[in-house]
């Protein structure tokens, strides 16, 4: 769980590089090959997003109301 703008900043660099793997893979290796290893980068992406997701709910709900 992200828990500060340190560990923020780390996964979004974690998920642009795992973002650029993905594309290599797709790219290099036809439909079929590698297919574990395609899902498990999908994975590790949709769990960055939920993470960066809940970080970034939970520092708007702590952002002072501006009425």
């Amino acid at each position: 769980m992200i828990t500060n703008a340190a560990e923020y900043e780390k996964a979004e660099t974690e998920l642009r590089d795992l973002e650029h793997r993905l594309d290599i893979l797709q790219r290099d290796h036809a439909m079929g090959e590698k297919g574990f290893t395609k899902a498990g980068i999908r994975k590790l992406i949709a769990r960055l997003h939920e993470e960066l997701a809940v970080f970034e709910g939970s520092a708007e709900a702590n952002l002072p109301s501006s009425t």
